[in-house]
């Protein structure tokens, strides 16, 4: 959803109602109004429920989900939290390539691809970006 579009996530879900369950969770991590990508993760472990669960409660709850882990977007006062200087091995450039599909790779794949090659997932989304990458769909649907 668009930065202009902020406070109305909810109109991403019309047919989704609040679950009272993950929200009772949320409620615990929500902090002014925003919840981190690693908070969002946990309370789906914690629930046994999808990230894409957690993210449509979020939105359904006006809840702005911060602090990506690949570092794309919800740091202050910076939009991002990339190095474009990173250095990326030859492997792991070829392996981001190879699983690529028309230029883009899902979150959760660029979460496999850093634990296999035992990188942070913010380097992950640091060398993505310096290939030009685009990392899309969000675990969570924040885009």
């Amino acid at each position: 959803m668009a930065h202009q579009d902020k406070g109305h996530y909810a109109g991403k879900h019309p047919d989704r109602k609040i679950d009272p369950v993950i929200a009772e969770k949320l409620n615990t991590l929500i902090k002014q109004n925003r919840l981190s990508c690693a908070a969002a993760h946990k309370a789906a472990a914690d629930l046994k429920v999808s990230p894409e669960q957690i993210g449509i409660q979020a939105d359904l709850m006006e809840v702005r989900i911060v602090k990506c882990q690949l570092g794309l977007f919800g740091y202050e006062p910076e939009p991002k939290r990339i190095d474009p200087g990173i250095d990326i091995s030859d492997d792991l450039w070829a392996h981001i390539e190879n699983k690529s599909v028309d230029g883009r790779l899902s979150c959760k794949t660029c979460w496999n691809i850093a634990q296999k090659f035992a990188v942070s997932r913010l380097e992950m989304g640091s060398a993505c970006e310096k290939i030009n990458i685009r990392i899309k769909p969000c675990q969570l649907g924040a885009f």
